[in-house]
């Protein structure tokens, strides 16, 4: 009988404590903007738990009050950049590693097409080789060009070409991904080069469409026919 009263004793004081916590806690939020206040708290910090990603409270909260005393060490445009710059570092840090075997093979079939013979590698890690050599003039960046070209990936699959539409593809210079802005500027007109593109001069980290995968290295075959309206 002695235990049980003792038990009870104890429950009770403990559940008297949280109460009076509780009601401590309640007191703070005097206001609807309070309880909203302390709300955002709990679901942005709740938001970046559930993500990962670890928030040091106390430099949260200093934020918060420097903005507010308009005394912030990062304005807002400095403290925009700075969360879209590491969120997208932390995004291709996922990526990388769930793409490491496509990294691989594209970095070692880079490494075994710049020995071949007449592959030249730029200093951007660009890789081409020259086909035919025509006798017109180099376009510039913002010439609008007129090419034949067909694309595939470095397993062969063939995502695109012009022969295939039969009609030459037409555009200007630096509307189109690293690689090619850079290969076309080496082809006098009438030329016909192997570009080799490294993912970093195509299409990134993210890759397009369903053939090309994220960090795919890019094979093109371009015929520069002209440079439209010389």
């Amino acid at each position: 009988m002695k235990t049980r009263l003792i038990l009870f004793a104890a429950v009770s004081l403990l559940s008297f404590t949280l109460s009076i916590e509780a009601d401590a806690q309640k007191s703070k939020l005097k206001s609807t903007e309070d309880s909203l206040s302390y709300a955002l708290g709990v679901a942005n910090y709740q938001y970046y738990l559930d993500d990962s990603i670890k928030i040091n409270t106390s430099a949260f909260m200093k934020g918060m009050n420097d903005a507010a005393r308009k005394k912030p060490v990062m304005d807002a445009t400095a403290s925009s950049g700075f969360i879209i710059d590491y969120m997208q570092a932390r995004e291709n840090e996922k990526l990388e590693k769930q793409y490491k075997s496509q990294i691989e093979t594209s970095k070692n079939f880079l490494a075994e097409n710049a020995a071949k013979e007449g592959v030249i590698v730029t200093p951007s890690g660009l890789q081409y080789k020259i086909i035919t050599t025509g006798s017109g003039n180099k376009p510039g960046p913002e010439s609008m060009v007129k090419v034949n070209y067909t694309g595939t990936t470095i397993d062969g699959n063939r995502f695109d070409s012009s022969y295939d539409r039969k009609e030459p593809s037409q555009f200007r210079v630096n509307g189109v991904i690293k690689g090619w802005q850079e290969g076309l500027q080496l082809m006098p007109a009438g030329s016909k080069f192997i570009l080799y593109v490294p993912y970093k001069l195509a299409y990134g980290e993210r890759g397009v469409g369903s053939i090309i995968k994220p960090f795919e290295t890019l094979i093109f075959e371009v015929e520069l026919i002209e440079i439209v309206n010389e």
